[in-house]
């Protein structure tokens, strides 16, 4: 698997905000440090903490006073029953387009990030459980990934393995190194000659290879129609699978893992909020729609991660951190979901670093 090229950022993420008022440059060190404090704490910040814990210049009159303006202007917000102030949405917003530092990974978790990923190359649902994994355990957020369509993916050579007398596994090769495997029940007992076999896996790749899987879906019966009285009948269990076998897109795209991590923020203790969690994790069409908004990605910077926090995202409470990847001619992204309260800075470099690994790794 190659070494992804670490992205540049030359100018601001490519969701900020064009209308946001510019702040002070004491406005924005404080802003910076509330943020910080709070994702790492969970807990309101005052000035007097910050003054001591940052031995800041400035006394804890000035600094409260800079907070309250900051509060005025919606970047902050002060609990009734705290002395603290907390981020708003406006607030982590202007932190992460404008105030954070996004370092790389360490040189240990990238190598660990490597070598898991490529002991699943090949077999893109694997990979897609594995790093789904791995983003959950780095971040202690949800990690996410979505595979890509497939549809015009090019079949590269289909493979047969017999698993019984009855039951049979197809392996389709898609160019980019991306395998699909279909598990089929035939209509009676299977012919298991090895000479018979290796003769109609080579009559089927030479009639489907070459061919995108939308293409096979829609005319895989008409060019198989004069095989179907095969004697191992495996002809036609394709001819019956054919939907499923060349559907393109598997029925599920999202691999979600990393549940306990979220359940153990601060955010998520209560029986209600944790409801709330595993019914976005069971609802796939959420997790879609909350990852793959085509108006988010900057088309020119596709690999750059993008942030949806809260309303951004229509999940109040919540926050996204998300990037594609490009594999066997599809599209895909990778990404962690958590609450607003999580570290923006360490997300956006574990979910690029992924993304370019998955795409440099079907470029091999």
């Amino acid at each position: 698997m190659a070494q992804p090229t670490p992205v540049e950022r030359t100018d601001a993420r490519p969701n900020r905000s064009p209308s946001r008022a510019a702040l002070s440059p004491r406005e924005r060190d404080v802003l910076r440090l509330v943020v910080q404090r709070f994702i790492e704490t969970a807990a309101p910040v005052g000035s007097r903490v910050l003054v001591q814990e940052h031995e800041l210049d400035w006394s804890s009159a000035s600094v409260r006073s800079t907070m309250h303006a900051l509060e005025a202007a919606g970047y902050l917000d002060h609990p009734h029953t705290s002395a603290g102030r907390v981020p708003t949405e406006q607030g982590y917003r202007a932190y992460v387009d404008e105030l954070m530092d996004v370092r790389g990974l360490t040189v240990i978790e990238a190598e660990l990030l490597r070598r898991t990923m490529a002991r699943r190359l090949g077999d893109l649902d694997a990979v897609a459980r594995v790093t789904s994994q791995l983003l959950g355990q780095l971040t202690r957020l949800l990690g996410v990934v979505l595979t890509p369509t497939l549809s015009t993916g090019v079949l590269e050579r289909i493979e047969v393995v017999p698993l019984s007398s009855t039951r049979v596994m197809f392996v389709l090769a898609v160019r980019g190194g991306i395998a699909r495997t279909l598990v089929a029940e035939a209509d009676g007992e299977i012919g298991l000659s090895a000479v018979a076999l290796d003769a109609v896996v080579q009559r089927l790749n030479e009639r489907l290879a070459g061919l995108t899987l939308d293409e096979l879906r829609r005319t895989g019966a008409d060019r198989l129609h004069d095989l179907g009285g095969d004697r191992t009948g495996i002809v036609r269990v394709v001819l019956r699978e054919a939907a499923r076998l060349f559907g393109g897109d598997p029925a599920s795209r999202a691999t979600v893992a990393g549940v306990p991590h979220l359940v153990a923020q601060p955010e998520f203790q209560q029986a209600a909020e944790i409801r709330n969690v595993i019914e976005l994790v069971e609802d796939e069409d959420v997790i879609v729609h909350l990852l793959e908004r085509p108006a988010t990605f900057d088309p020119q910077h596709p690999e750059r991660a993008v942030v949806l926090i809260g309303r951004e995202g229509d999940r109040p409470g919540y926050a996204a951190v998300a990037a594609r990847y490009r594999v066997a001619g599809g599209v895909g992204t990778v990404g962690v979901i958590g609450p607003t309260r999580m570290d923006y800075a360490r997300a956006v470099a574990l979910v690029e670093h992924v993304a370019l690994l998955l795409t440099a790794s079907a470029a091999d």
